[in-house]
């Protein structure tokens, strides 16, 4: 019995630690991201391309998903504000699940030409989405869109891959039905620090892609 009791002790000691470093990351990275954050278009400063990071089109609840709706509104908004010329759509693929298509169709119902939305369906998750930027379509400058609990990281990994990126953040949703990506934040900081501390490693991202030259697909 008490050989049991010390293993849960253990097991609970560890389990608070991981949580308060996953705290202290995510405190960090947000911190960091203050001065490069802007919930305001018009104090955004201009450069030709914005990037808007993936999430299921479809809800939990079966409806759409509002940090969706609310990053295409954003990202519509710097368009029609002339700060951005053209846009990549940074998400997952999977059979019938796509978001980077499901963006563009977004955008395009709120004003954007689709010659000027560039699908990317390697950006299975913020890192990948922020090395491809730089790796695959070219860019040294960039406005990165999103919630802004998911923009500290999404900044902190573009400082470390040679990307001065600006973030915009998109309304936000009600923590209730949001609980899940609430609490997902802390250990997707945790991850940004490893995927910076291992490297910025990744996978081919195939052939370079010139924003403005070549033809959306």
């Amino acid at each position: 019995m008490r050989l049991i009791l010390r293993v849960l002790l253990r097991v609970a000691a560890v389990v608070l630690m991981a949580g308060a470093l996953a705290w202290y990351a995510e405190r960090r990275l947000d911190r960091a991201a203050e001065a490069k954050s802007f919930s305001d278009v018009g104090k955004v400063p201009a450069v030709d391309v914005a990037m808007v990071l993936g999430t299921a089109p479809i809800g939990p609840e079966g409806g759409p998903n509002r940090y969706f709706v609310y990053r295409l509104d954003a990202a519509a908004a710097h368009y029609k504000a002339g700060k951005v010329k053209y846009f990549i759509v940074s998400g997952h693929r999977d059979g019938g699940y796509d978001e980077p298509t499901a963006m563009r169709a977004g955008l395009v119902e709120r004003g954007v030409p689709e010659e000027a939305i560039y699908r990317d369906f390697g950006g299975d998750r913020t890192f990948d989405s922020v090395v491809r930027a730089r790796r695959l379509y070219g860019q040294t400058q960039l406005i990165i869109v999103s919630q802004r609990f998911h923009l500290s990281r999404a900044l902190f990994l573009a400082a470390h891959e040679g990307i001065e990126a600006w973030g915009f953040e998109a309304r936000d949703v009600d923590a209730p039905y949001s609980i899940f990506t609430e609490l997902r934040r802390y250990p997707s900081a945790l991850r940004a620090y490893w995927d910076v501390w291992n490297g910025m490693r990744a996978e081919e991202v195939g052939k370079p892609v010139a924003i403005g030259v070549d033809r959306p697909d």
